[in-house]
């Protein structure tokens, strides 16, 4: 067997039997895979570090440096308490599922061996299986989960449908995740911070083809805390006045001016009149409701 540890310290009782990586070997020779998998999967096993590596498209992809600290420290007292789960690829290589900050921490507490469940899983079931554990263990951000939607999606050739149904979510739930990858990246940036929810995102989506307008929203959201219900509000005012202005469009007005009038009306997020004589003079008239509006047209003037 490896290395004498102190498996107490290690893992929690009622865990079955501890494997060493020559047990595990011998498993899968004597098996058939459906009943070698049953067995590894209810066993924990004891693998050295070195030959255990990070998921390649690990769906967490920001690790906090001080938190991880703490874990090393805790591991260094206390053991790992939950096995790492990682996939089988060789006799000599292992490769991580779910765990990557319990075995980045134990690096960093200096273990040369950890304890593991290990399982039989192909690279789909692989991302599967790490994209659960992390949402069941609410690890990761929307845009993690977005993203890993996307490449299971991608890469697999699943439908929505089919996509829900593998990693047990609804599909409406699977879809409003999928339009975040859709999203400007200055939103996806603030979602990926925890800067605005997963409301104020799918909200913000319903904004099409309006740099000016979406981004300013997304200044009040952080700066004024707005709430889901209000960005609501604000784009369905925005459509209202941008239907009736395109209603009350002077038929005369050419259609190359019409286009610059609603650039400006888009550019800051409000109703744009366009008006210009048969000699090239004229005026822009932008309007505004009250100085929260004002001051969001001159907060788009200082982008600039």
């Amino acid at each position: 067997m490896a290395k004498k540890m102190d498996m107490k310290a290690m893992v929690g009782k009622g865990l079955g039997a501890i494997l060493a990586n020559q047990q595990v070997d011998q498993i899968i020779a004597q098996n058939d895979p459906l009943e070698a998998a049953r067995e590894l999967a209810s066993n924990v096993a004891v693998l050295p570090l070195d030959i255990i590596e990070p998921m390649s498209k690990q769906p967490r992809e920001y690790f906090d440096e001080s938190a991880l600290a703490e874990l090393a420290a805790s591991i260094r007292t206390h053991g790992i308490i939950q096995p790492i789960t990682v996939r089988r690829i060789h006799a000599k290589s292992y490769q991580i599922i779910s765990g990557e900050r319990r075995f980045r921490a134990s690096r960093l507490a200096g273990l040369t061996e950890v304890p593991v469940y290990i399982r039989l899983a192909n690279d789909q079931e692989m991302m599967e299986m790490a994209l659960i554990e992390n949402i069941q263990r609410e690890d990761l951000n929307p845009m993690e989960i977005a993203t890993t939607y996307g490449r299971l999606k991608e890469e697999f050739e699943l439908s929505d449908e089919r996509l829900a149904d593998r990693v047990g979510k609804q599909r409406s739930t699977v879809t409003n995740y999928l339009r975040l990858l859709k999203l400007h990246d200055d939103v996806k940036a603030a979602v990926k911070n925890d800067e605005v929810s997963m409301g104020h995102a799918r909200a913000l989506a319903g904004v099409k083809d309006n740099d000016a307008l979406l981004l300013s929203l997304l200044v009040q959201i952080r700066e004024k805390d707005l709430s889901v219900r209000a960005v609501e509000q604000l784009i369905a005012q925005y459509h209202e006045e941008r239907s009736a202005k395109k209603t009350k469009t002077d038929a005369r007005l050419p259609e190359h001016l019409r286009t610059i009038q609603d650039q400006f009306g888009a550019f800051f997020g409000a109703k744009a009149l366009l008006k210009r004589d048969a000699k090239g003079r004229g005026q822009i008239v932008l309007k505004f409701n009250n100085d929260n509006e004002l001051n969001r047209m001159l907060d788009a003037i200082e982008k600039q």
